[in-house]
């Protein structure tokens, strides 16, 4: 779902029952399209991108209470006929937007990407968004507990840990936790629509997004020109359900990537067999337990170090040479810099997680019992003991959240034009069956699969098959129909990367390319 580097953005909660949502009767004024000010701050990568700021109301039930300031970016259009603003989210919650919309527009075929203004925004709390949330700096920082508990003793000292993040979130932020919440975030967008001066408007998200997206569709039907959702969340699941699917479906990933390098032993020398390789994984992930690498890098900042290759298989060269490297020359140097290129979490991280934290948290409830956490992690944990428990202590303040909970919207809609969902088959974030629920709760909505592939986020990312179907859809709203009870179209996944020697620059895609824009858990 999440986007910042190195932390994996968990999806999941109880729901104790789904209820159709209905916008608030009170709107808050916005600024007028002539009034919303735009000036430059493109950067080398995207060299006219645009910048402005817009006020929304903290609580949109009283739009003449306090305020919160809402970052945007675009990239204009520029044919002489318009089709207006296309708003792009990469996910989360709690992940930056503003250079989404220069990264679309530049993926985009040129002469589509001039038909939009392509506008990207950091939702409320996070970025350049004000006020923004920093719950407890250096929370991550390393060496961290193992997230697999030993004793109870080690289990208990956890659960406190969480426990304390929730109550500082409390504590430093509790004038904003009660609006900390996607449909409040989905508010939002109308507020930035108004701003615009747009009738309607089309949008795309990915991960996360696309629930935001459901949100705002579900709400504002009749403000819906096109709606694009790309790696979907599983609407059924939020937040702690979709969560205990990632964990099955991220060691899924993991024993693919141990496959990979077993085929590519003559490269890695780590064994032939993908048992074997993910064996030695282990055998790692023990040692560095006994002896953080280089000080920093034990078992949960090892897992949060690999979480990335269960996002994009892209990585999978670089973090093989590693593995190798420690396993094979004792060489702890290169853990440590893949942990710092993949994982670390700097001040934007912490921005990101405690954004995640409030509004998964606030979303739908999520059990109070800890022995329900305990037996479904454990449960988990035994068939798929990758990342169970470190997903479990990502969420864990959500069982101490200090703000009650909502009810989760219910996004299925008949009121708005057919969408295009986009998901592959092998998605360990938002597993398949999440982008089949989405599609067929939308009516006339088309879903087109990536089959095989394992990537999340897999639109203008390298697939022409997907792209296609994107740019259709974008132009003059064409879906493909397959007519039956499957998938509207079906692309063959992209073929898994070639080992070879990699470099520090192959982590370093933030801003550039789709999956460092989305960043890991989310």
């Amino acid at each position: 779902m999440t986007k910042r580097a190195g932390i994996l953005v968990a999806v999941g909660a109880t729901v104790a029952g789904l209820v159709t949502a209905v916008p608030s009767t009170a709107s808050a004024p916005s600024p007028s399209a002539a009034s919303l000010k735009w000036t430059g701050c493109g950067t080398k990568a995207y060299p006219t991108l645009q910048c402005s700021t817009v006020r929304a109301p903290l609580d949109h039930d009283n739009p003449s209470g306090m305020p919160v300031t809402l970052a945007l970016s675009r990239i204009p259009h520029t044919a002489k006929t318009s089709q207006g603003p296309l708003l792009v989210n990469p996910g989360g919650p709690g992940g930056s937007g503003l250079s989404m919309a220069g990264f679309v527009a530049s993926s985009l075929p040129a002469k589509l990407a001039a038909q939009y203004d392509v506008i990207g925004f950091d939702p409320r709390g996070v970025g350049r968004s004000t006020p923004a949330l920093n719950c407890v700096p250096k929370y991550f920082e390393p060496v961290r507990p193992d997230s697999v508990p030993d004793s109870r003793k080690a289990e208990k000292a956890s659960r406190d840990r969480a426990a304390s993040f929730a109550a500082a979130c409390g504590e430093k932020h509790g004038d904003l936790l009660p609006y900390m919440d996607t449909v409040s975030a989905a508010k939002d967008l109308d507020v930035i629509r108004r701003a615009l001066g747009a009738q309607r408007i089309s949008y795309f998200g990915y991960s996360y997004g696309t629930y935001l997206g459901a949100v705002y569709a579900k709400l504002f039907p009749e403000r819906v020109r096109r709606l694009v959702l790309d790696s979907v969340v599983d609407p059924k699941g939020v937040w702690y359900e979709d969560n205990l699917g990632q964990d099955h479906a991220f060691d899924a990933r993991h024993k693919a990537f141990a496959g990979w390098v077993a085929k590519n032993d003559a490269v890695y020398r780590l064994g032939k067999d993908p048992a074997a390789v993910e064996a030695a994984w282990y055998r790692m992930r023990a040692a560095v337990k006994k002896h953080p690498a280089a000080g920093k890098v034990g078992p949960s900042e090892l897992e949060d170090t690999f979480l990335p290759g269960g996002y994009y298989d892209g990585y999978w060269p670089r973090l093989a040479e590693t593995f190798a490297a420690y396993v094979n020359d004792k060489d702890q140097d290169a853990l440590a810099t893949a942990y710092e290129d993949f994982a670390a979490v700097d001040a934007s991280g912490e921005n990101g997680y405690s954004v995640y934290a409030a509004v998964q948290c606030r979303d739908a409830g999520w059990p109070r019992s800890w022995r329900t956490w305990r037996d479904d992690t454990w449960q988990a944990h035994r068939k798929s003991p990758f990342m169970s428990w470190n997903n479990t202590w990502y969420n864990a303040p959500c069982a101490t959240w200090p703000v009650e909970p909502l009810e989760p919207v219910e996004v299925t809609n008949d009121a708005i034009p057919p969408a295009l969902v986009l998901q592959a088959t092998d998605d360990a974030a938002t597993p398949y069956e999440g982008g089949v629920t989405m599609s067929r709760g939308l009516k006339g909505a088309a879903l087109v699969v990536e089959q095989g592939g394992g990537n999340h986020g897999i639109t203008l990312s390298g697939n022409g098959c997907l792209d296609r179907h994107l740019v259709a859809y974008l132009t003059d709203g064409t879906l493909p129909s397959g007519g039956g009870s499957g998938p509207d179209a079906v692309c063959a996944a992209q073929p898994e990367p070639k080992a070879a020697t990699v470099t520090k620059a192959a982590a370093d895609t933030k801003g550039t390319t789709l999956h460092g824009l989305l960043g890991f858990r989310g």
